[in-house]
């Protein structure tokens, strides 16, 4: 086989996105972003090729990215994703910004992050509000376990990992803030079977008949676990937001608002309360 360049590689992934192919070579190069456009003309040994090849094709198949890799960014974490654990969204950061605007800094706050998978949400409010005592919860032991080492991983180190499904392991506690980016997505949506949301896992994607099912649940159980003035804060699809805000209201929440994301879609809905 003649020696091939970084130019060459790139080349070759006409069946990948050019971006995903990008990051799937740096990956296996060890190399940062900015090392690639000042080396395009670098032959590449024989042995990275092959591993660069086999990720290909890892990703023609649809594979995400983030799976192939085992790791994605999200706010200022680099954290270890398995198809135990969502793929965190840049979208999501818009709840963090939301809770953050809600929690005093230098207070010894309570927070809950409810199906934290990765631990996204939890391990960015924690790192930013480091006198906060944070507790996250996840169904799965297996993302609890991927939740663990990123928080090692990161170095945060309050956050508390419980076993069970939403509010149930958090019996007899209260917070100032509750956070959840539940799954949301309607059973039977073709969307699941498409894209990226083909390999993610189904329990954190799709809930019920109109996808509002966890969501229900939270906001009836998260009064009894809120302290007074304390924070109910939902991600949801971009047309959910009038339902969700009518379930905080009638949950007895103050200040309801529905956030749109960085593209004016109706993204985060929150409530305070009483």
């Amino acid at each position: 086989m003649p020696a091939l360049t970084v130019a060459d590689l790139l080349a070759r992934a006409a069946a990948v996105d050019r971006t995903d192919a990008e990051w799937l070579l740096l990956h296996v190069l060890g190399r940062p972003r900015s090392w690639l456009f000042a080396h395009a003309t670098d032959f590449v040994d024989h042995a990275l090729v092959a591993r660069y090849t086999a990720l290909l094709a890892r990703r023609a198949q649809g594979e995400p990215v983030a799976y192939i890799l085992g790791q994605r960014g999200f706010w200022t974490l680099d954290l270890a994703v398995s198809p135990d654990t969502l793929i965190p969204r840049p979208e999501t950061e818009l709840l963090v910004e939301l809770a953050l605007a809600r929690l005093s800094i230098g207070q010894p706050l309570r927070i809950a992050d409810l199906g934290t998978g990765s631990g996204a949400i939890a391990l960015a409010l924690a790192k930013e509000r480091p006198q906060a005592q944070v507790v996250a919860t996840d169904a799965s032991q297996a993302a609890l376990a991927v939740a663990r080492q990123n928080a090692a991983r990161n170095g945060v180190d309050n956050v508390a990992f419980r076993l069970g499904s939403w509010l149930q392991p958090l019996a007899g506690k209260r917070f100032d803030l509750i956070a959840s980016n539940p799954p949301y997505i309607a059973e039977g949506d073709p969307h699941l079977a498409q894209g990226d949301l083909r390999f993610e896992p189904g329990m954190a994607l799709s809930s019920g008949p109109d996808g509002l099912d966890a969501i229900r649940t939270i906001v009836q159980d998260a009064p009894q676990h809120l302290s007074s003035g304390g924070w109910l804060l939902l991600e949801h699809g971009l047309a959910q937001g009038p339902a969700i805000a009518a379930l905080l209201v009638g949950a007895g929440f103050e200040s309801v608002a529905t956030a749109q994301d960085l593209e004016q879609r109706d993204r985060v809905t929150l409530g305070r309360k009483p």
